[in-house]
């Protein structure tokens, strides 16, 4: 039985790059490419996962081939494992090449890059990561790899139906104030959202703005969606609730950069209000789009071939939870194959939605971000933050594990805690934890420091 396509509807606004033309709309070369792509995954979103890896094999198959030939560090790189690239790849033969690690895309980098590029894949300009975790990675990327980033962008407005007419707010680190109403009518959305539509206006602000004025400023401008970090997210929620509740046109918020807690979650949804996540790189471009039926990521696995896999290097089962390894199926500039980004994700069941695209159903964060407990395990820690509220009003928090007996808990509150506040919070982080660890108090009415990328991680380990 043919599935409905629901987001095809939304084409019939598309706008025509050609004059006296408005239907059927004629966009301009960018934007009649995403759309012919996007025609590609309205069908291939709804394969069986069988089918989706024997088509991701066959494109990796011309990757491996062409890397071979171009970059001395795969040609050394698949002579070492004993493969031959020009063969047709198997799960069990793909499953053999060695992972990349970040440290040796830093280090080896003028050796993995292809000498030369096909022509028709345009001109390769270089990406880098935002260095959250101290090490910034520069990658090359070409016009193909930016083609699928913005397709699959659109991909992600079309399954949540959003109106392109409405207002968009965006806060994120570097972006510069845009305020003036004539300018952020005439930028509009920005790529891909233009390249397709008619849009309403977008408002942007920095993430080191204050809080505080970035509530006002929200009040004022009132968008329907805003666009910005998990942890600005939170601190925003608190700011709204003190002074008398949301901006009344905002209904969705999107996420992006940071690992999206099931706290905040719940507290966007007490407030009815629709949190939307995505999960990407600097490096490979989007990971994994919610689905807008069930919550769970779906893999977008027509660019990349995203693996989970545990401590062993074996697949992970739904409900288990391991490092994430990728190949971009597309990067002819510096191809990246089996690369280790770093992050842990819980492999996801298959979707209610019936869409064949692989599911995760938690993005964890970094390796840094687990906890360790005495005996050695690690796990991914749960804090008890939604309680916090409860004891005392706490504006932010961080935790960190210095050493196996040793967690600073790092609080923002407006008045000091009292020492029954305290043994309350200690009760509360010791169960949630699972372990009764010695926890010393930092109080301060100063928001805690970002990383250098304006990101914030509210649990790190430091052993």
């Amino acid at each position: 039985m043919r599935r409905p396509l629901p987001e095809a509807a939304m084409l019939q606004g598309l706008r025509s790059a050609i004059p006296e033309i408005i239907w059927p709309a004629l966009p301009d070369q960018q934007g009649a490419a995403i759309l012919a792509l996007l025609q590609q995954l309205e069908q291939s979103q709804w394969w069986s996962p069988q089918t989706l890896l024997e088509q991701q094999l066959a494109q990796f198959r011309l990757l491996a081939e062409y890397a071979n030939q171009q970059s001395p560090f795969y040609q050394a790189r698949f002579a070492g494992a004993g493969l031959d690239a020009r063969q047709p790849w198997s799960p069990d033969s793909y499953a053999k090449i060695p992972l990349l690690t970040r440290a040796e895309l830093m280090q080896q980098l003028p050796s993995l890059r292809c000498g030369s590029v096909p022509r028709e894949h345009g001109q390769v300009r270089e990406v880098q990561t935002s260095g959250s975790t101290g090490q910034v990675v520069r990658v090359p990327r070409t016009e193909v790899t930016q083609l699928f980033w913005l397709m699959l962008a659109m991909r992600e407005h079309l399954w949540h139906r959003r109106d392109f007419s409405a207002t968009l707010a965006i806060v994120k680190a570097l972006t510069p104030a845009m305020d003036d109403p004539q300018q952020a009518a005439h930028i509009g959305w920005g790529h891909p959202a233009t390249l397709l539509f008619d849009t309403g206006p977008s408002y942007t602000q920095p993430l080191a703005l204050d809080v505080a004025q970035q509530a006002e400023w929200l009040k004022r401008r009132n968008p329907h969606y805003l666009l910005t970090y998990p942890s600005n997210l939170g601190a925003l929620l608190d700011r709204f609730e003190a002074s008398g509740g949301l901006p009344s046109a905002l209904h969705e918020v999107r996420t992006v950069g940071e690992t999206l807690s099931d706290a905040t979650r719940a507290r966007c949804k007490q407030l009815g209000l629709a949190v939307v996540d995505m999960y990407s790189s600097q490096e490979v471009g989007i990971i994994a789009i919610q689905c807008p039926a069930s919550g769970l990521y779906h893999v977008q696995c027509e660019s990349l071939l995203v693996e989970v896999l545990d401590d062993a290097g074996r697949p992970c089962q739904p409900g288990e939870i391991g490092r994430i390894v990728i190949t971009d199926l597309h990067n002819f500039a510096a191809p990246l194959i089996r690369y280790e980004i770093r992050d842990y994700a819980e492999v996801g069941t298959a979707c209610p939605c019936g869409r064949g695209l692989p599911t995760l159903a938690r993005i964890m964060g970094r390796r840094r971000n687990m906890l360790t407990l005495p005996n050695g395990e690690r796990h991914w820690p749960l804090v008890g933050a939604y309680q916090f509220r409860e004891v005392a009003d706490i504006r932010q928090y961080q935790l960190i594990q210095h050493a196996l007996d040793d967690i600073e808990v790092k609080l923002v509150v407006t008045h000091p805690l009292s020492g029954e506040q305290e043994s309350r919070l200690t009760a509360i982080i010791r169960h949630a934890l699972g372990h009764d660890f010695p926890l010393r108090f930092s109080c301060s009415q100063q928001e805690l420091p970002k990383t250098r990328s304006g990101k914030f991680e509210d649990f790190i380990s430091l052993l």
